[in-house]
């Protein structure tokens, strides 16, 4: 008599449940893995698009590829470094401490440069670039391309109206000395006096912390980044012309 052995049927649930999620597993996996060049490639694209868009190359009415985003990007932009004295440094000079700079040339002149800005918000990080004129005073552009703030509140951030707040905006005194730019809590003209008004921009109602940390996030990079922008007000040629 043969004796013919029958698997229980809870062990073949487990033994197809788990074949099932091996295969599910190598799947994602390599999907995962052939994906992430294109991911990487958008997410690059994503930030040289806002980077054009703080500096006024393209705006939320442009429509644009990423064909033509690089175009652009690599017509107008030049991405460079600098140390701690605003010092201009090449790839081999680099530290731990060196500063991202993204200047916008054009006809050989350095038009305006750009900074990222990447500090904390209220539900998480808020990522953006700010663009000021090659005065290194006054604000050309701020976009935000990344944050988790909620919607209809801190969101705002992203949207429009709030960005071109900046346009124009100074982040020194009318003395010349750095004071960064401000996020008032309302209309800059209801609470802000006159003399202050060039170094704020209006807030968002309702998202009071958010404005809190953003403008305690410009403070601290614009401070980083302050030798630099005394170099573009001391109109040191080497910071206006492309050599």
């Amino acid at each position: 008599m043969t004796l013919v052995y029958a698997m229980p049927k809870n062990i073949k649930s487990l033994l197809f449940a788990a074949a099932l999620c091996l295969v599910c597993s190598v799947l994602l996996t390599a999907a995962s893995t052939g994906l992430k060049p294109l991911q990487q490639r958008n997410q690059a694209v994503d930030r040289h698009k806002n980077i054009l868009r703080a500096f006024g190359i393209v705006n939320d009415e442009t429509v644009a590829g990423t064909d033509d985003i690089e175009r652009l990007y690599d017509q107008y932009v030049q991405s460079r470094w600098v140390d701690e004295q605003g010092r201009l440094v090449d790839a081999a000079e680099r530290t731990a401490t060196s500063l991202p700079l993204y200047t916008y040339v054009k006809e050989g002149t350095i038009q305006a440069y750009a900074i990222p800005i990447d500090t904390r918000g209220l539900w998480g990080p808020i990522h953006g670039y700010l663009a000021l004129e090659n005065d290194g005073a006054t604000i050309r552009g701020f976009t935000v391309f990344q944050h988790q703030e909620t919607p209809g509140l801190g969101g705002e951030i992203e949207s429009r109206w709030f960005r071109e707040n900046f346009e124009g905006k100074q982040i020194t005194d009318q003395g010349g000395d750095f004071v960064s730019i401000s996020i008032a809590k309302g209309k800059t003209q209801d609470v802000i006096p006159p003399d202050k008004r060039p170094n704020y921009v209006d807030g968002i109602s309702g998202a009071t912390l958010t404005g809190k940390y953003l403008t305690s996030g410009f403070e601290e990079i614009l401070e980083d980044y302050e030798p630099v922008a005394v170099k573009f007000r001391q109109r040191e040629d080497r910071y206006l012309r492309v050599q």
